[in-house]
């Protein structure tokens, strides 16, 4: 499987990344809608792996999806292009790690000493909805445009005028 160059923009951010499929996922939800200011976007989901970033620094902020679950979005600094999504399905697990020290008031850097009092640092993450699954944006690709549709979702939210060119889910496929 070769890897496929992309771009934002201004070029100011470029990857590479390993398609698992020579097509486009057309997405009608609407938040796609309101982030590229069209009828829908051109996506693809791929293991995280098979992405690298090799020019430039992301920004990430996040927004909630149609589920209501968090998205973290991965975007240009500059030209704010969206370069691919990830989606959290909420709380993962926690760790509590007792440190032995204290801090001295006025001081950011720990004093090593006999502890004084316990300090709980608690360690979360979030589990992923995709596991290690992102959305990638497919037209932003070197050969973007040579790609055809493959299959469309979130088609309930397609806008009446746009006309139906691939298999269509309601939401998203069934697992």
């Amino acid at each position: 499987m070769s890897a496929d160059h992309g771009k934002c923009h201004c070029g100011q951010i470029e990857w590479q990344v390993k398609l698992e499929d020579r097509a486009h996922i057309l997405c009608h939800c609407d938040t796609c809608k309101k982030l590229g200011g069209g009828a829908y976007s051109l996506n693809q989901i791929v293991p995280k792996e098979n992405l690298q970033i090799t020019k430039g620094k992301l920004n990430t902020y996040t927004y909630h999806g149609d589920s209501g679950k968090p998205v973290n979005c991965y975007y240009c600094p500059n030209c704010t292009t969206h370069i691919y999504h990830h989606q959290n399905s909420g709380p993962g697990a926690s760790w509590e790690l007792a440190c032995p020290f204290a801090l001295e008031v006025g001081s950011l850097a720990p004093k090593l000493s006999r502890p004084v009092q316990k300090f709980i640092i608690l360690i979360r993450w979030s589990k992923t909805v995709m596991g290690d699954k992102i959305v990638i944006r497919t037209i932003l690709l070197d050969q973007g445009k040579s790609l055809k549709a493959g299959a469309e979702i979130f088609g309930k939210d397609r806008l009446s005028w746009v006309k139906e060119v691939a298999q269509t889910f309601e939401v998203l496929p069934p697992s």
